[in-house]
């Protein structure tokens, strides 16, 4: 893979750079998932709910079962951002976590 950045045109944001995350805080309006960043690199952002990370744990390794369990999205990193603040630790259990 490249070390350069990818661009998408985001519905809402337009043009940015692409960052991975699952589908499951993409889907998910309701109770905060957990957000775990694999990558803090802001050109290659990558994070995942505590449910994805439990399955990688248990398969220890990127699966082909983790991915289909994963179902990763590609999402602008203000949509990236927007999820984070939804889906933390500060989400889950307020501003002081």
């Amino acid at each position: 893979m490249s070390n350069e950045a990818q661009t998408i045109d985001c519905d809402q944001h337009g043009k940015s750079i692409g960052a991975i995350v699952c589908r499951h805080l993409v889907n998910n309006y309701g109770h905060p998932l957990g957000f775990v960043e694999n990558n803090d690199d802001p050109n290659n952002l990558q994070a995942w709910c505590y449910a994805c990370e439990y399955f990688f744990q248990q398969q220890e390794n990127m699966t082909d079962e983790f991915k289909q369990f994963c179902d990763i999205a590609i999402v602008c990193t203000d949509c990236y951002t927007d999820i984070k603040s939804r889906h933390s630790l500060s989400a889950l259990f307020g501003a002081n976590a």
